[in-house]
C-alpha cells in the first residue's frame, strides 16, 4: 500500500519499504508572506504570485514522512469560561517602537547616483551607433537641396528651382492653421474664410528666407512606463526606456527627493521628479542600466514599509469663516 508523504511541498505517495534517504525533496522551514512576496524560511526563493509560490521546488533532500502533523488542540471551554467571555477587558499592549529617523529637508544638495551598465546595454548601444553612422553618412551624401523641394514655412507655396531661389523673399505665416465651425484661418493673422482654396492662397503675414531643410527640433520628450516595488530594506523603481545613453542619462537624489533624466533610443527624453514617501540612504543607492529598462535601487534609511512611492503634499486646512450673519 502506498502512503502519502506529509513533508512540506512534497505531497507524493511512496512505498514505506522503498524509502531511501534522498527520495523526498521538501522544505523544512515554514511559509513566509511579507511585503507581497511569498516564500519559505529555509531558502531564498521569493515570488509575488501565489501559484508560483506553490510550485517552488523543495530545497532539502531526505526520506519521505508518513507521520501526519498533529491537529491543533482546541482548548476546553467550561461554563466559567463562557461567563468570562461575556465580560469586557481592556489591555494595554506595549510593542517595541521602530527606529524613527527625522525627515530631512528636500532642499539639501542633490547627489548623482552611481550607475552600473549591463553587458546587454553595451552591446545594444554598439549596434545603435553603427546604425546611426550609416544614417548620418546617407544624410551627408544627400545634403544637397534637390530641385522641386518645397519650402517648409507655413503658407509658402514656392519650391526650390536652383541657387536663385535662395535670394527670393519668402512670404509665410508664423502661426498654425485653425479649422473651426466651417471657418479656416491662420492663428497669426486670423483672416477667416470658408473656402479651402482661398485659405491656401492667403498671403503670408511675415517675410523672410525660405526653409528648404527641416529644423532640428532636438530632444523629444516622451512618457515612459514605470513601476516600483519594495522589500524590507530597499525600494526599486523600474523605468522601461530602451537603450538609454549612459553619457547623457543620470539620476540624482538627496534623502527625500529623486530627479530622473534619461536620454534613450537616440533623441527621446524622459524626465521625472519624485518627492519620496520615505527617506533613502543616497550613498548606498545605485542605478542599474540595462538594454530594456533602467532600475533605480534605493536603500531605505530605516526598515519600514512605505505606504506609497510618492509623498502627497500637505493639505491646507479650510479657512474658517469668522464673519457672522447679521
Amino acid at each position: 500500500m502506498s502512503t502519502l508523504c506529509y513533508n512540506k511541498a512534497c505531497g507524493q505517495h511512496f512505498e514505506p519499504e522503498n524509502n531511501p534517504d534522498n527520495a523526498c525533496t521538501f522544505h523544512p522551514g515554514v511559509p513566509v508572506f511579507h511585503d507581497a512576496l511569498k516564500g519559505w524560511s529555509c531558502c531564498e526563493s521569493k515570488t509575488p504570485d501565489f501559484s508560483e509560490f506553490l510550485s517552488i521546488a523543495g530545497c532539502t533532500k531526505g526520506p519521505h514522512n508518513n507521520e501526519k502533523p498533529p491537529e491543533p488542540v482546541k482548548p476546553d471551554v467550561t461554563s466559567q469560561d463562557k461567563k468570562d467571555d461575556k465580560k469586557c477587558y481592556e489591555y494595554i499592549v506595549s510593542a517595541p517602537k521602530p527606529l524613527v529617523i527625522s525627515r530631512p529637508s528636500g532642499d539639501e544638495p542633490m547627489v548623482r547616483l552611481q550607475h552600473k551598465i549591463s553587458p546587454s546595454l553595451k552591446q545594444a548601444l554598439e549596434k545603435l551607433k553603427l546604425s546611426e553612422n550609416t544614417i548620418q553618412k546617407k544624410e551627408e551624401d544627400s545634403n544637397e537641396i534637390k530641385i522641386g523641394t518645397s519650402c517648409g514655412n507655413g503658407g509658402c507655396t514656392k519650391s526650390f528651382k536652383g541657387q536663385g531661389s535662395n535670394d527670393e523673399m519668402c512670404s509665410y505665416h508664423v502661426g498654425f492653421p485653425v479649422f473651426h465651425e466651417g471657418m479656416k484661418y491662420w492663428s497669426c493673422c486670423k483672416s477667416k474664410t470658408s473656402d479651402f482654396n482661398t485659405f491656401l492662397s492667403q498671403e503670408g503675414c511675415k517675410t523672410g528666407t525660405h526653409l528648404w531643410r527641416k529644423k532640428d527640433t532636438g530632444k523629444k520628450a516622451v512618457p515612459c512606463r514605470f513601476d516600483w516595488h519594495q522589500t524590507g530594506s530597499q525600494v526599486t523603481i523600474s523605468i522601461y526606456a530602451k537603450n538609454s545613453n549612459p553619457d547623457l542619462s543620470y539620476v540624482e537624489a538627496n534623502g527625500v527627493t529623486l530627479n530622473i533624466h534619461i536620454i534613450f533610443e537616440g533623441e527621446k527624453e524622459f524626465k521625472k521628479n519624485i518627492n519620496l514617501w520615505g527617506v533613502i540612504d543616497v550613498g548606498k543607492s545605485v542605478v542599474n542600466m540595462m538594454a530594456a529598462k533602467m532600475e533605480i535601487v534605493m536603500k531605505k534609511s530605516e526598515p519600514v514599509s512605505w505606504g506609497n512611492l510618492y509623498l502627497s503634499p500637505p493639505v491646507s486646512p479650510p479657512k474658517e469663516d469668522n464673519e457672522k450673519d447679521n
